[in-house]
């Protein structure tokens, strides 16, 4: 789907947009990659990894509309992934957060209408299910915005997806746990009953291609991604580098024992999709929308978090492992 297409990547030089981009070049023959970003050193970091022609590095910010729009012209596909996503540093800075995910959704969203793009695809968090703190309100606003701009226009198509913790993105805390080790220690947790939601990030850029391509447009993909405590995560990493003290340090602003993926709210609105994603449907789905997934298994599950199914100790080292950690 993405042969001879222009494609734009928002924060584009992150770890998320580097592998898109990766795995654009393996696997298809776009006719070009725009890297839209604000960070001049990190483009010029990426130009010399890549050493791609098929990539356009365009600097620029989400929150300035006439740069978004004057970089889009001619795109076929957009992948929203720009963001200010740590929680405590958002907590912090809540002016700036609304500044960059809320008004830069809503520039993303005018420009690919105004240009008409084909589709545009925004990576979502499970944050924003039952949001708690500032970038998760800002992420759930941020998926009402791209739901309900399919209401705005024929032509372009709007769709999210929803996943957790992605290992080895940019301030992922299993590289960080893995210093620590090496440093010899302690590896910090901020509460050994904290759960979480891991996926390898070539495995997050490969559901993200699924949600690219079926996407009817107005619903949110939801990633079945494996969980675990961070507890357990602490120790299978040091049976692969080494023991160390681990040390409880407390909860830090924003933070949640457990995530959510689905809510209480949404278990109606959802649908088992495949092996790979729920599909959570608006509860004003049009009667298109519906009619398509009315066909798909009812979620049966009250609600799906990040305490609900437990990986064991083996299969936490086996994600590891094909993230290439242990």
């Amino acid at each position: 789907m993405f042969d001879n297409k222009k494609i734009f990547i928002t924060g584009g030089t992150g770890s998320w947009g580097q592998m898109l981009t990766t795995m654009l070049l393996e696997s298809y023959d776009p006719e070009q990659i725009i890297c839209f970003s604000r960070g001049e050193l990190a483009q010029v970091l990426m130009r010399r990894k890549f050493e791609s022609k098929k990539i356009k590095f365009v600097i620029g910010d989400v929150r300035d509309y006439h740069a978004v729009k004057d970089a889009m012209q001619g795109v076929d596909y957009v992948f929203h992934l720009a963001a200010i996503k740590h929680v405590d540093v958002c907590e912090q800075n809540p002016q700036e957060v609304v500044k960059t995910i809320v008004n830069g959704t809503i520039n993303v969203a005018r420009a690919a209408q105004s240009v008409g793009v084909d589709k545009v695809i925004n990576v979502s968090s499970d944050k924003a299910v039952e949001p708690i703190n500032a970038y998760g309100m800002a992420k759930a606003l941020a998926e009402k915005i791209i739901i309900q701009s399919n209401q705005y226009n024929d032509t372009t198509r709007f769709v999210c997806v929803r996943g957790g913790n992605v290992m080895g993105s940019s301030g992922s805390v299993i590289p960080f746990f893995v210093d620590q080790i090496k440093n010899g220690g302690p590896i910090t947790i901020t509460d050994s009953r904290m759960t979480r939601f891991f996926l390898t990030l070539r495995q997050a850029i490969s559901l993200m291609f699924t949600a690219s391509n079926d996407c009817v447009g107005g619903e949110t993909f939801v990633m079945k991604m494996p969980a675990c405590s961070i507890t357990q995560l602490a120790e299978v990493l040091q049976q692969a580098h080494g023991r160390v003290e681990i040390k409880e340090v407390g909860i830090r602003p924003g933070e949640k024992l457990h995530e959510v993926l689905i809510s209480k709210n949404d278990a109606h609105l959802t649908y088992r999709y495949n092996r790979d994603y729920y599909v959570t449907l608006p509860i004003n789905a049009h009667e298109k929308l519906q009619k398509i997934y009315n066909v798909y298994p009812k979620f049966d599950l009250l609600e799906f978090t990040s305490n609900s199914l437990p990986m064991d100790d083996q299969q936490v080292e086996a994600l590891l492992s094909k993230g290439k950690f242990i």
